[in-house]
């Protein structure tokens, strides 16, 4: 369990893109286990059933730029906040309307969100983790607007963390590889995708959910006070192979 290794006691915790079954709820949970208070924000009118009455939960369309900035102006505090909400779609992404789109959520949404609670982070002397991908680093000819705004994810990640560093906020990226989560379903439907990231994968496998959420909190915690614009990829050793 998380919280054996890591106290956020009192932390006041927002995770951007949780409502899924996946990267952003394993998150969550894990922040929530090791004693933060936890909301958590998502696409969908509720979160995953499992999820429904653990967290605070709003709906929220990160391309509203209103809604965002309304949502923050209902949170007193907040020490750590988490961008987690990403759209991609396998082998759809060269439609110009829907490549655009998937980079207003990806990127742009980040950015919002960023944004609007950077008055509550300086506050706070907290921490900002963006979710990037593997993709920041590799071709990706299937999801092209996918692996675009998550490269940009990674250089506002560093633009973000020079910006705040003054207002003592500390702004890091992972970039996860291929994670079993309801997002990476449809690609998992092909066999050959799956022994090929098996194969390329060192360690043998794709990842779980819980696999991003233990360097997140690592990140957010003082264990990496010293640490900021860095982007950690946590793929099994697919980006070294």
């Amino acid at each position: 369990m998380m919280h054996s290794r890591f106290d956020f006691s009192g932390a006041e915790v927002l995770v951007v893109g949780a409502s899924r079954a996946g990267i952003g709820a394993a998150i969550a949970r894990a922040f929530q286990d090791a004693g933060a208070s936890v909301a958590i924000t998502g696409a969908e009118p509720e979160p995953a059933p499992e999820d429904q009455g653990r967290f605070a939960y709003t709906r929220l369309d990160v391309t509203d730029g209103a809604a965002v900035q309304a949502l923050a102006e209902t949170v007193p505090k907040l020490d750590i906040l988490v961008n987690c909400a990403a759209i991609t779609a396998r082998g759809e992404e060269m439609a110009p309307a829907f490549f655009q789109h998937v980079v207003d959520v990806n990127l742009h949404g980040t950015f919002r969100t960023a944004e609007a609670f950077h008055v509550r982070l300086k506050a706070a002397k907290g921490v900002l983790i963006n979710i990037a991908s593997m993709y920041a680093m590799f071709g990706s000819p299937r999801n092209p607007a996918y692996g675009a705004s998550k490269a940009a994810v990674v250089q506002l990640t560093k633009s973000l963390a020079i910006a705040w560093a003054a207002d003592g906020i500390r702004v890091n990226a992972v970039a996860p590889g291929f994670v079993v989560t309801q997002q990476s379903a449809r690609s998992r439907t092909d066999p050959a995708h799956v022994a090929a990231v098996n194969l390329r994968t060192p360690m043998g496998r794709w990842g779980l959910p819980d696999d991003i959420a233990g360097p997140v909190l690592f990140l957010a915690s003082d264990a990496a006070r010293f640490m900021t614009g860095t982007c950690l990829a946590i793929d099994g050793g697919y980006s070294i192979a």
